[in-house]
């Protein structure tokens, strides 16, 4: 790839990062104090952003700093299957052995939920990331899952994360219960243009240069091509080490350009 072109130790712009690694953004910033407030809530939120916005790193942040003799953490990322897939890998995240019956399996999550919650002292924290392909059943157990007492005690904290199109499918007539069961929602934007030049800044130093590798018509054509999401800076670096182009080692719009239209 480009990293030897570069002098780099590792790519700037994946999200293989660490989550202490996050660029603390506006947005991401509100984010976090959202996701504070729903684990104080113990109700059901939900996240969308664009591909590349950052909100499953985020979420990470959120969920490394949880202590973990208070929180359990299940993270599940399939989210194309039917509910059968859906509770056999909440079992496996709890460490349950996996029932063969939907009823079984649905009673076996919310006992060990109960468990956890009253005797173990932890609070169950349900993340389903991708959650934009989930089947409108599977949406509609997930909201099942989390009664407890005719909805009067949160015992499960329920994180439904995606892109924009789970907000359009939430607001539909058919997910209406589940749609007025959302305490926190939030959709995570792109960077603001005077954050773009911090935030390119940060990451190649995370990989390794304190060279200002993009010269300030780049990183206009960065942010006005890319509307803030900059997942167009990789593709700029491998069009300009394609090219073996250093440009006095600052990359300029035309760089920008050419990798914009070879992904388009």
């Amino acid at each position: 790839m480009y990293r030897p072109h570069f002098g780099l130790r590792c790519l700037p712009f994946t999200n293989e990062l660490d989550s202490d690694a996050l660029f603390a953004s506006a947005a991401a910033n509100e984010l976090q104090t959202r996701l504070g407030h729903l684990l104080e809530m113990r109700g059901i939120g939900l996240v969308t952003g664009e591909p590349g916005s950052g909100k499953t790193t985020v979420i990470r942040t959120v969920t490394d700093a949880l202590h973990a003799g208070l929180w359990r953490v299940l993270y599940v990322p399939l989210s194309t299957g039917n509910v059968m897939d859906l509770y056999k890998t909440i079992a496996w995240e709890l460490g349950l052995p996996v029932e063969r019956s939907r009823a079984a399996l649905y009673r076996q999550i919310r006992s060990e939920v109960t468990r956890l919650c009253h005797e173990a002292r932890v609070r169950p924290f349900l993340v389903v990331d991708e959650a934009h392909h989930l089947r409108s059943d599977v949406l509609e157990d997930l909201r099942l899952l989390t009664n407890y007492r005719m909805d009067s005690d949160n015992r499960l904290c329920l994180l439904l994360a995606g892109q924009a199109e789970l907000r359009r499918r939430l607001a539909m007539n058919a997910h209406e219960a589940l749609e007025q069961r959302i305490v926190v929602r939030y959709h995570l934007g792109g960077l603001r243009r005077e954050e773009l030049g911090p935030y390119l800044a940060h990451r190649l130093g995370i990989a390794g240069t304190e060279m200002p590798l993009f010269s300030p018509d780049a990183e206009e054509a960065l942010f006005q091509a890319s509307q803030g999401i900059p997942l167009l800076a990789h593709h700029t670096l491998l069009a300009a080490a394609l090219r073996r182009s250093r440009e006095s080692a600052r990359l300029r719009s035309g760089e920008v350009t050419r990798a914009a239209i070879a992904i388009s």
